[in-house]
């Protein structure tokens, strides 16, 4: 007796039905990987600034050149480690086809020994920078009427 061509596909056992649980698995691997890897990507410099009572609010932008130093006295050149033997070469390659400005932005722990600060402005003069900025946040502080 022949089989009909209908009847070869019921029997087959072929599901129609869309099968999530490879979909699910592969999530969940996403999902465990970037858990695992976001905070890696967010640890950098870290620092507490300096507050200062007015600053000037000015908006960081693309080509500004950031040199930290995080409370243990490590270098960060742009938000990335850099060590205190290369950051002289660095700086140099970054300033020295540079026309528009020669502004290095200095961002430090407020903790931090002062000579550490001293060296990082002594590497950035040798390296050609003209002119280095602090930056700063923002002193929340209450006046009372009359005083200052």
């Amino acid at each position: 007796m022949a089989q009909s061509p209908s009847d070869r596909f019921t029997q087959s056992g072929v599901n129609n039905e869309i099968n999530v649980v490879p979909m699910i698995d592969v999530m969940l691997v996403l999902l465990v990987i970037f858990m695992i890897v976001t905070p890696i990507i967010t640890t950098g410099f870290q620092a507490t600034i300096p507050q200062s009572l007015n600053p000037e609010s000015r908006p960081e932008e693309d080509e500004d050149i950031l040199l930290g130093i995080d409370r243990d006295g490590g270098f960060y050149l742009q938000q990335r480690p850099i060590r205190e033997e290369d950051l002289h070469i660095a700086l140099e390659a970054l300033y020295v086809n540079r026309v528009r400005d020669k502004i290095l932005y200095l961002k430090a722990d407020k903790d931090i020994h002062f000579g550490r600060v001293q060296d990082a402005i002594e590497i950035a003069r040798e390296s050609g920078v003209r002119v280095i900025g602090t930056v700063t946040d923002r002193r929340q502080e209450l006046f009372v009427r009359g005083e200052h």
